[in-house]
């Protein structure tokens, strides 16, 4: 696997090696030994899968200490754009984010750490999304900010008169307003 930095610490797009002939192709999708030594140590303990059509948007989501998580993101089919967003006080990197297109054909993956905000935007008529989480999903916890917040400036992929919203992603607080926020200078791990 090909590991990319980003210009944000921890977070990483992953470049699997594919093996193309006249059957298909073929590709290891996660080596927990290679991930921990070219990623960092995680244990994923949790697959979840969803399926969206154009303009779905889905995020800006976290999860609250004791129950943070890290993802590793990917596509099945078509095409979406993920955004991983920095929202630990004091972090030099706060308040930026990384987008990159994940597609069924570019078979990239996304990993988003501990500490930032997930989201993503559907590019394609239809899309099936994977993630791997290290931490279970605790309603509890849950934390997000605005898609839209323009402090942040995230250029989705599609106009903003397309964009479909879970009735939860409508009402999230900008970034500047969120009421609770990660601290840089505490392990997440």
């Amino acid at each position: 696997m090909n590991v990319i930095k980003t210009d944000i610490e921890g977070v990483v797009i992953i470049e699997p090696r594919i093996f193309n002939d006249e059957r298909g192709y073929f590709f290891e999708s996660f080596s927990e030994r290679d991930f921990c030594k070219e990623v960092r140590e995680v244990r994923f303990v949790q697959d979840n899968e969803s399926k969206s059509q154009y303009g779905v948007l889905r995020g800006l989501h976290f999860q609250k200490p004791p129950y943070c998580q890290s993802k590793l993101v990917r596509v099945i089919k078509g095409a979406v754009l993920d955004v991983a967003v920095d929202i630990r006080k004091g972090s030099p990197t706060f308040g930026k984010y990384v987008a990159v297109e994940l597609t069924e054909d570019n078979h990239r993956q996304f990993f988003v750490p501990r500490g930032f905000a997930h989201g993503f935007a559907v590019l394609t008529p239809e899309v099936i999304f994977q993630y791997k989480c290290d931490n279970f999903y605790a309603p509890q916890a849950e934390g997000a900010i605005a898609w839209d917040d323009p402090d942040l400036g995230i250029e989705w992929g599609i106009p903003a008169d397309k964009v479909i919203l879970s009735e939860k992603d409508k009402h999230h607080p900008r970034l500047k307003d969120a009421e609770w926020l990660f601290d840089y200078n505490e392990n997440l791990y």
